[in-house]
């Protein structure tokens, strides 16, 4: 006759020593509720959306996913500009000056550039901290160039130093003489009546 494997101890491919303590109680299975006893009112089932809750993988180590990402990032040392280079840069800075001296003309004129700018380093972890960081470009319209005051640019909210800039290339959709802050569409209040 053959034997079941409750009757032979047998727990997956390994038999069970006669001498386990539980042995009734795991050859038992699992128990089994009826719905609406005891143990049913006071551990009701759980919904399948709150059951799903608990297995949602969480980030245990907050912020550990991104301190690897910043060890990752390959940093350099700020580049010095030539004369010729810094000279070319004063000339667009001054174009873009010209074509963003108030909001009315910004908007008017829109100027699209593409700016290469040095981002420091921020991670106090890293060994680059304050002594080197990494080359960024950005594309985007200006909207205010302010050599006076805060010594910025700003590019589609983005606030970027002067001082980090190293290139800045000009999107050429229109001519210079279409780009001019006096024409009609940019008269001064008091013509306009």
């Amino acid at each position: 006759m053959s034997e079941t494997a409750a009757e032979t101890g047998i727990v997956g491919y390994m038999a069970m020593p006669s001498s386990f303590s539980y042995r009734t109680l795991f050859l038992s299975g699992r128990p089994k509720h009826q719905k609406y006893d005891a143990f049913w009112r006071k551990h009701p089932p759980m919904d399948h959306v709150h059951r799903a809750k608990i297995f949602s993988p969480f980030d245990a180590l907050v912020g550990f996913n991104e301190c690897i990402q910043s060890k990752n990032t390959v940093y350099c040392e700020k580049r010095t500009l030539s004369e010729g280079e810094m000279n070319e840069l004063n000339k667009t800075l001054s174009f873009l000056r010209s074509r963003t001296y108030n909001s009315r003309v910004s908007r008017i004129n829109r100027p699209v550039v593409t700016i290469e700018f040095f981002l420091p380093c921020n991670d106090s972890q890293n060994e680059w901290y304050g002594k080197g960081g990494r080359y960024e470009t950005v594309t985007g319209t200006v909207s205010k160039v302010d050599a006076l005051i805060t010594k910025t640019m700003t590019i589609d909210e983005r606030v970027i130093p002067l001082a980090d800039i190293s290139v800045i290339s000009l999107r050429h959709d229109r001519t210079d003489e279409d780009i001019n802050p006096y024409d009609e569409a940019v008269k001064p209040y008091d013509e306009e009546r």
